[in-house]
């Protein structure tokens, strides 16, 4: 029989010769030059799958295979192990897609026919394969963030999204972000269909009640930090209420203005307070030079007032101790003691006068005149004396020359002049004079 895919289909059958080596070898390819046969291609399938399978052609005698016609389809036996080959591997491959990994930071919820069964950590796993599990791997590590105040204007106010209304009945545009992370799968994947959406909407009901309870420049000055910490705090409570598993991990503020049609306005009583700052800072920095050298000035004052206390009382309590000694020895002699107080005190005065008044009535008594000292006194004062009043003149005591104990004559810086009235005793003036000076 002839074939539509015989390439000698229409040709003349006059070759026998040709014809009768084809009938020979039946496994020959019709034509060198022509197209595959198809059914000489299922032939030698269903040869090489027999092989594959074991069958075997039947020996005849002498062990001589006679030569059969191939086999159009392979044989039930072979079909049935090859059936069986295909579903393990098809088995073992939908075992295979069981299988998953959960990275570090991620946790994975494993649901048994939709329903949840169990949560795993980081590390290899095997479940179920689908449709009896699956699998849904979540990021708990990752910090998310939500921009709050970025939308369009609203329609029936033509105002912002970020126009929020404060305490004082101003308008001051907030915007913000969001930074948050998941802390309970299970909530977060079943208790919310889009918990995210639910960040964005609670932190901007959180901003409006905060802002509304406020006034505007509270939000806008010294109060930024409170603001965000008491968004914060109750956004989160907002989404504990709904049990959306997510923690709020900070709100910061971008941006806090009023509306552009004031802008100026604001800005120039911004320049104003910080120009007030300046102004303090300054103060403050001549307030830290000026108080310590006043502190140091006042403590110099009180150390030299206490010196000088500590001295007037040393002093003071020499001098009561010299003058106790003086009278407990004028108790016991008082006639010397004022002689020796006398004689003491007129030293003391007469050491310092540069001028000598001598009595010339007294030629008996040998006269003692320390020129050198008194040059001495007077080279050392000429400086000075210019504008210094004159000495008084006094007169020197002399000492007798019968006797050399006896006391100084009389002295007096009044400078008695020899006028011939001299006093009838020398003793008597000079004890009348020691009288009336203790007196």
């Amino acid at each position: 029989m002839f074939n539509l895919n015989d390439p000698r289909w229409g040709k003349d059958d006059g070759t026998n010769g040709q014809q009768s080596n084809n009938n020979q070898d039946p496994n020959r390819r019709p034509g060198s030059g022509g197209p595959p046969d198809l059914d000489e291609l299922w032939r030698d399938f269903n040869r090489k799958l027999n092989g594959l399978f074991g069958k075997k052609r039947g020996s005849g005698n002498g062990g001589s295979t006679p030569p059969q016609r191939p086999d159009l389809y392979p044989s039930a036996k072979g079909m049935g192990v090859g059936v069986i080959i295909l579903v393990v591997i098809g088995v073992l491959g939908w075992l295979s897609s069981g299988f998953f990994i959960v990275q570090e930071g991620q946790q994975a919820a494993v649901t048994r026919f939709g329903k949840l069964a169990y949560i795993t950590d980081a590390g290899f796993h095997w479940r179920l394969p689908y449709p009896f599990e699956a699998d849904e791997i979540v990021n708990v590590s990752q910090v998310r963030s939500v921009e709050v105040g970025r939308g369009g204007e609203v329609k029936a106010t033509g105002l912002p999204e970020s126009a929020m209304l404060t305490e004082d009945e101003n308008i001051v545009d907030v915007r913000f972000a969001v930074q948050y992370r998941i802390d309970n799968v299970v909530d977060y994947l079943y208790n919310n269909r889009s918990p995210d959406d639910a960040v964005s909407q609670a932190a901007e009901t959180a901003v409006r009640e905060v802002v509304g309870n406020k006034t505007l420049d509270y939000v806008l000055y010294e109060g930024r930090e409170q603001v965000a910490s008491d968004v914060q705090v109750l956004t989160q409570k907002i989404l504990d209420r709904y049990k959306t598993g997510i923690i709020i991990t900070t709100v910061t503020l971008q941006n806090v203005q009023p509306p552009e049609q004031v802008q100026a306005a604001f800005d120039d009583a911004i320049k104003a307070g910080q120009d007030r700052e300046r102004l303090k800072n300054e103060a403050q920095a001549y307030a830290n030079n000026v108080i310590p050298r006043a502190q140091g000035t006042a403590s110099r004052l009180i150390q030299d007032a206490e010196a000088y206390k500590a001295q007037v009382v040393a002093q003071a309590q020499g001098d009561t101790s010299r003058f106790d000694q003086i009278l407990q020895q004028y108790e016991k002699a008082p006639q010397v003691t004022r002689e020796r107080m006398y004689l003491q005190t007129m030293q003391d005065i007469l050491s310092s006068v540069s001028k000598v008044m001598v009595d010339s009535r007294n030629n008996n008594n040998l006269l003692y005149m320390p020129l050198d000292k008194l040059l001495q006194q007077s080279a050392g004062k000429a400086p000075t004396s210019a504008t210094a009043a004159p000495a008084a003149p006094t007169t020197v005591p002399t000492l007798p020359a019968a006797s050399v104990g006896t006391a100084p004559a009389t002295a007096d810086s009044s400078a008695s002049a020899p006028d011939g009235t001299a006093p009838s005793s020398s003793r008597t003036s000079r004890d009348t004079l020691r009288e009336r000076n203790f007196q």
